[in-house]
């Protein structure tokens, strides 16, 4: 249970995985827009240098897109061949850029089991290119242990890698974004 828990934390923060954004110049541009759902509007803003507190344009689209979101999808275990992957399913309530470079504060809203609640966490988002991937190096979640996770998010969709001590495996899924495309009903 506490496992599920883990990889529905390290899920969101990726989904942290995460972003599709529309294209800005000059900055390496995020993922087009999820299938089917309107792009968060473009924004020219200059890079965000040190001491600055506003982030720039791919940054604060990104955590639009996120804000809101919903992560659906399932996770395996590794070794447990024979098992069906597990769902799970989290709400990024809120996500704001920090003033550290590459780093963003998530709200997760979990509920497994017993836990019923809404989580903040800040999490390091580093891009590949235009790819969002939501990093985790030996981060340790108070009750359940620590963790490492790798969580790419592009068109609408999040896929990645969980490790916990000695488990780890594969999570993926689609992401719901918080407000429905344009001409939706």
């Amino acid at each position: 249970m506490k496992l599920r828990f883990a990889n529905t934390i390290l899920t969101t923060t990726m989904s942290l995985a995460i972003v599709a954004l529309v294209a800005t110049t000059g900055v390496a541009q995020p993922p087009a827009a999820p299938p089917g759902s309107a792009p968060p509007a473009a924004e020219s803003q200059p890079e965000m240098k040190a001491g600055q507190t506003s982030p720039t344009g791919r940054e604060a689209r990104l955590a639009a897109y996120l804000s809101g979101s919903t992560f659906t999808g399932q996770f395996t275990v590794d070794g447990k061949k024979d098992s069906a992957p597990k769902p799970e399913s989290y709400t990024i309530t809120s996500c704001e850029p920090l003033a550290e470079e590459n780093m963003y504060r998530l709200k997760v809203k979990i509920r497994y089991g017993d836990v019923d609640g809404e989580f903040p966490m800040d999490l390091k988002i580093l891009w590949s290119g235009s790819t969002p991937v939501i990093t985790l190096d030996g981060v340790w979640i108070p009750g359940l242990g620590t963790f490492s996770s790798r969580v790419l998010i592009h068109d609408g969709r999040y896929a990645g890698t969980w490790q916990h001590d000695a488990k780890g495996g594969h999570l993926f899924g689609t992401i719901q974004p918080a407000t429905p495309p344009v001409g939706a009903e």
